[in-house]
């Protein structure tokens, strides 16, 4: 009951943020323009990557939570939320007085803007500083509620936040002052209002502050744990981001923000994948606890079927439709021309690396993070010289096909890595009836009705098009699964 209203909950809050998120864009065009929205890419960049100096802290709390919870102590990890907290704070600091440094090389050197001048850039890559300082304790707090199964408290924190930042910051751009700087000064303010929320319902989930203090010994228990994990952020970071950094580089600014705006796009993925992995990753880490291997296989199994079932219906159909999408959204018929195939390819790989986040919570339910970083770290030095030959010979697009490659690699890679050391012998059914099926169904009859139906220029009736073909496809997989679940077998089921 617990895990159903969990992902209920997550789902609100992604799908709600998601929402607002799209919604407030096409007033930040408007009030900004595509160049300064660049900036707001940047920044969203700037953020992932620093993601790195978590040092692997907030998963491991995510995980000790859970696993106190899974004994029924909560109270005895207060010790150890104490000490991470310290860490946590005093890394704030440091990161707000490193971008403060860097902010006049990063606007004079770094970003190639037309038409902001380079002062402007520089003073709002300072607010950047600001802003990222102000939320980042947020990860650990979270990590907390996750960790204890109170999704639905950190949900509604997070609901209200985004629609605080978002449509806060149309009416300080609207009513206040149409600049860059003004968008990253509401930022941070309610990022620390943020921060300072969620700390408080953090605390309360675990009973409060009394008779904590600083523990070394706690962080010589996790260390183990939180050096793997560091190490997959690090490079989890760098894989995600290395496209975005290339780019920001590589690319006039004003490019740059259409990538940005693509991969907006792309991310609203995010709102099935984040709150799933959310519930998954707790349960299966109680379940490694147990050590109930029947139950965590089906939920591994049946949650990945689910999870495909969903996602690639929906991201067949909004790439075939990518364009008409663009246009209902921005009402700017050639920025939709020019973003449409960046959509489409980054859809494509955002989907094969999403259903990933299966693979990826069972290794850190085991605490195997040696696989994780075995996985990444091939595909990073796949990854790098693939985007600069694409991007050189095709710009933006190129960036996108590259990432399109990439998490076909990493579907087959990871795969097979994870179930030669986790559910052994899993791998070739998990790829080709889990992912496999859903992904064929969902492409034949997407692809098919569209090509047989669309009509080019009618941008709505074909938006409507494509939401009835991907919910025919999800119809069509849900029957499969429901027949398939009856008869799921486990691997070791096979040997009887």
């Amino acid at each position: 009951m617990r895990l159903r209203r969990n992902l209920l909950a997550g789902l609100v809050n992604s799908t709600w943020s998601a929402l607002v998120t799209l919604a407030v864009v096409p007033l930040y065009l408007k009030y900004l323009g595509i160049e300064a929205y660049g900036l707001i890419g940047f920044f969203a960049t700037t953020q992932a990557l620093l993601q790195l100096l978590d040092l692997g802290l907030a998963p491991t709390i995510n995980r000790e939570v859970a696993r106190h919870s899974a004994n029924g102590n909560l109270r005895e990890a207060g010790s150890l939320l104490h000490t991470l907290a310290i860490i946590y704070w005093g890394t704030a600091g440091v990161i707000a007085l490193a971008i403060f440094g860097l902010a006049p090389l990063i606007g004079d050197y770094w970003l190639q803007s037309r038409q902001i001048p380079k002062e402007t850039v520089a003073g709002a890559v300072t607010l950047m500083g600001l802003v990222v300082a102000c939320r980042w304790p947020i990860g650990l707090y979270q990590g907390v509620l996750m960790g204890a199964q109170r999704l639905t408290v950190s949900s509604w924190i997070n609901v209200t936040m985004v629609t605080l930042g978002s449509f806060g910051a149309v009416g300080v751009l609207a009513f206040v002052s149409p600049t860059i700087q003004a968008f990253f000064a509401w930022q941070a303010t309610v990022g620390l209002v943020y921060t300072a929320t969620i700390r408080w319902a953090a605390w309360r989930v675990l009973g409060g502050t009394d008779a904590v203090r600083f523990d070394g010994g706690e962080l010589k228990r996790i260390w183990r744990f939180s050096v793997g994990m560091s190490g997959v952020a690090v490079l989890a970071a760098v894989l995600m981001q290395l496209d975005k950094v290339l780019l920001s580089r590589m690319l006039s600014l004003e490019d740059f923000g259409r990538y940005a705006l693509a991969g907006l796009v792309a991310n609203a993925l995010l709102v099935l994948l984040t709150p799933i992995f959310n519930v998954i990753y707790p349960r299966l880490s109680e379940l490694v606890a147990k050590g109930d291997t029947v139950e965590l296989t089906r939920l591994y199994r049946s949650g990945t079927w689910l999870l495909s079932g969903i996602l690639f219906p929906i991201i067949v159909a909004a790439a075939v439709s990518s364009q008409d999408l663009i246009f209902f959204w921005t009402g700017n018929l050639e920025l939709a021309s020019s973003v449409a195939p960046i959509v489409s390819l980054l859809l494509i790989g955002t989907a094969l690396n999403g259903v990933m986040i299966f693979p990826y919570s069972l290794q850190l339910a085991y605490g195997a993070t040696r696989l994780a970083l075995l996985i990444t770290v091939v595909l990073i030095v796949v990854f790098f010289p693939m985007i600069v030959i694409l991007v050189l010979s095709y710009g933006a697009v190129g960036g996108a096909f590259a990432w399109a490659l990439l998490n076909g690699v990493y579907l087959v890679l990871g795969a097979w890595i994870t179930h030669r050391n986790l559910l052994r012998g899993l791998a070739v059914r998990w790829l080709t009836h889990d992912v496999g099926l859903p992904l064929a169904l969902s492409s034949v009859i997407v692809l098919l009705g569209w090509e047989l139906a669309h009509v080019k220029g009618e941008h709505h009736t074909n938006l409507l098009l494509a939401g009835g073909l991907a919910l025919l496809a999800f119809l069509v997989c849900a029957s499969i699964q429901k027949a398939s679940l009856a008869k799921l077998r486990l691997p070791h089921e096979d040997h009887k």
